[in-house]
């Protein structure tokens, strides 16, 4: 049965890509896929024979059993439901919705900007609130995209104004830790906002939690390659405009947060309408870091284990191994997002197992070194956020690192791994909107 669910999952992931498909268009096909299961089960057929059949009858009944096919046409899915006319999908166009969207957050952070005090100034009220001037753009956008209905729209939207009042009415001190940390953890807390019109309100699906996992991984590939691309677009300007006399550091001062504010939505639209592009993109990308982070991580393990300086970490050192092992969270998920739940244990799951082993216990080298200090200086804002985080950190690298060892061990199957990730997910949601709440009077927003 978790072989048959762990099908039932990878086509139910595929369907819900389709630009077309809502929500409760997916859970209507995959409770038709289910019954039909069931129904042939009760006939006397095995699990995995009832599936091939079910996807087989859906073949014929709807298309988007046909874009699966189309997609895994070297497996059984070819044979079963496609026939020799059928043409790939086409790619979506629909690139005006995106640029509209993308137009208003970038307007709306100059007009931020100039109201802080630009160019004379930009007060501490512009840093704390730059998230809060992108991302509702970006659900904004999905809400379109999917056609929330009203009440969802709402539901989406309360979160962003209850975060635009509460940050906007502390009273934070100069200078302020709290202020900082409300800076770094609100973007965390809107992206998981952002994920509710993007899964269409199916906040309780294993399988569009892993749709937004791999959304993330595919809209960070595109947003850092138009960064990119955007740097040297700069770099070019600059040595244009400089002969002519033409103050170009001012041109850019403009330019830039306009273009990287209209990105997160252009970003956003490119993994909507390319997605077989970054998917092709996925798997060589994890194949490439995750050795390379797994022997940096080993690396790193033994030089602080074995020379004792696991008891001597600075603040700033912990806040590099901090973001070390966020990515490393990052890469495991992408990994996961990218892989095809089917296939049995590989090299790779392996080296990935060693990468999470190392990071764990890195995890509890910092820990220590974390509460050493705590108990000498006591807690701060800082220490405490950090402290969270890396509890967080523990319990979610210990789960991944022993449903691992049972995956490769043959005890379980991939599909338990990934609703484990799935499943542990909000808890980083609710610890970032906490360091966003209610940190900051905790500590009188020092």
């Amino acid at each position: 049965m978790e072989r048959l669910e762990s099908e039932i999952a990878e086509w139910r992931a595929f369907v819900g890509q389709g630009p077309t498909v809502n929500g409760r268009d997916a859970e209507e096909l995959e409770a038709h896929l289910r019954d039909q299961i069931a129904d042939l089960v009760a006939a006397g057929l095995a699990a995995d024979e009832a599936f091939l059949v079910a996807v087989k009858r859906m073949g014929g009944l709807d298309e988007l059993s046909r874009e699966f096919a189309r997609e895994h046409s070297g497996r059984l899915w070819k044979q079963l439901v496609l026939s020799g006319g059928d043409e790939l999908p086409r790619p979506d166009s629909r690139w005006v919705e995106a640029l509209v969207f993308a137009i208003a957050a970038a307007v709306t952070v100059q007009v931020a900007r100039l109201a802080a005090g630009f160019p004379s100034d930009e007060s501490s009220w512009l840093f704390r609130n730059v998230s809060l001037l992108v991302l509702p753009f970006l659900a904004g956008y999905f809400a379109r995209r999917r056609r929330l209905t009203s009440r969802q729209c709402l539901l989406a939207a309360a979160p962003l104004v209850i975060a635009a009042v509460v940050i906007n009415l502390y009273p934070y001190g100069d200078e302020a830790s709290t202020e900082l940390l409300v800076a770094a953890h609100l973007p965390v807390v809107l992206w998981f906002v952002v994920a509710y019109p993007y899964m269409n309100g199916v906040v309780r699906s294993y399988e569009r939690r892993m749709d937004f996992v791999r959304f993330t991984g595919e809209w960070f590939i595109y947003y850092v390659l138009i960064a990119l691309g955007g740097g040297v677009l700069m770099g070019l300007t600059a040595g244009i405009l400089e002969p002519a006399g033409i103050d170009a550091e001012r041109v850019i001062e403009w330019v830039v947060p306009s273009g990287a504010a209209g990105a997160v939505i252009v970003a956003a639209w490119l993994v909507e309408s390319k997605q077989h592009v970054v998917e092709n993109m996925a798997p060589v990308l994890t194949m490439v870091f995750t050795p390379l982070f797994a022997v940096m991580l080993i690396i790193a393990a033994l030089v602080y284990a074995l020379t004792g300086l696991g008891g001597a970490f600075d603040r700033d050192l912990l806040g590099v191994f901090d973001l070390l092992m966020v990515v490393v969270l990052g890469l495991v998920l992408y990994g996961m997002s990218a892989r095809d739940p089917s296939q049995g244990p590989g090299w790779m799951d392996r080296i990935q197992l060693i990468a999470v082993v190392s990071a764990l216990v890195l995890d509890l080298m910092v820990l220590g070194a974390m509460l050493a200090r705590i108990g000498d200086l006591g807690f701060t804002p800082n220490r405490t956020a950090a402290l969270g985080l890396n509890l967080l950190l523990l319990v979610n690298l210990s789960g991944t690192a022993w449903l691992s060892v049972r995956f490769l061990s043959g005890r379980s199957t991939f599909h338990r791994l990934e609703r484990w990730q799935t499943t542990y997910l909000p808890v980083f949601a609710l610890w970032a909107a906490t360091v966003v709440v209610i940190l900051p009077p905790l500590f009188a927003f020092t």
